[in-house]
């Protein structure tokens, strides 16, 4: 259910709006327990992302590093080898 929550601070180019829209939905339904709000509930869940949303936003952009940033084509490529490694058929 939380495939979707990265690390979003420290990249180049910098997180989306839309990493961390995702990033929030993801741990909205996580700690909510659902992935999809009944009508009574969607407003609240709604509210929830927006947020979490905008303090991840204000986070992510307000920390400091010394180090260099990461190339987001390098790291996905490196997960994709961890993962093609991980699940691997038996041979």
């Amino acid at each position: 259910m939380c495939r979707n929550i990265k690390t979003l601070h420290n990249f180049e180019p910098p997180a989306t709006a839309e990493e961390v829209h995702a990033s929030a939905l993801q741990y909205v339904r996580k700690i909510s327990g659902m992935n999809k709000p009944s009508a009574v509930n969607a407003e609240a869940f709604d509210t929830a992302i927006e947020q979490i949303a905008a303090v991840t936003h204000r986070l992510v952009h307000s920390l400091v590093t010394t180090t260099a940033p990461k190339d987001r084509e390098v790291e996905a490529t490196k997960a994709r080898e961890r993962s093609a490694e991980r699940y691997a058929v038996a041979r």
